[in-house]
């Protein structure tokens, strides 16, 4: 099971932002996209990651004032990230060790998806309820 078979299932669309693009813009996509986090590109590179978390500090340290600031200056940097190739298991890994729902994935220096931590949960409980599935075919038919 690889990040590669999550992004088959969810597909490789991501929206990001440039790294000057302001903190106001940030919360207005995620706030359109209903989404937790959006990856900063620059130069075709992942250079960093604006989560509602990254909101809310900036919110709480420079007041409204923050809307308009570039997202350089507010996003999570350096960027954790995996490859396609990389076990679900070790991304799940990654992010309880590090404390992060939301990992780019690049393969190369080209972002190919973003995943977060719930896509990677649903996609392990799919898996095992399927295994439980065939396992109980296997007992019932035998």
């Amino acid at each position: 099971m690889t990040i590669a078979a999550i992004l088959r299932d969810k597909g490789g669309d991501v929206v990001s932002l440039p790294r000057d693009a302001t903190l106001g813009q940030a919360v207005a996509l995620l706030a359109e996209r209903r989404i937790g986090a959006v990856p900063v590109i620059d130069d075709g590179s992942v250079v960093g990651i604006v989560s509602e978390r990254d909101v809310v500090y900036s919110l709480a340290a420079h007041g409204v004032a923050a809307l308009d600031l570039a997202l350089d200056g507010v996003m999570t940097q350096p960027v954790q990230q995996v490859a396609p190739g990389e076990p679900v298991i070790g991304a799940l890994s990654l992010m309880t060790r590090r404390r992060i729902r939301h990992l780019p994935v690049v393969e190369g220096a080209r972002l190919v998806g973003f995943v977060s931590i719930g896509d990677l949960v649903k996609y392990r409980i799919d898996r095992i309820e399927a295994e439980a599935a065939a396992m109980r075919d296997y007992i019932q038919g035998g």
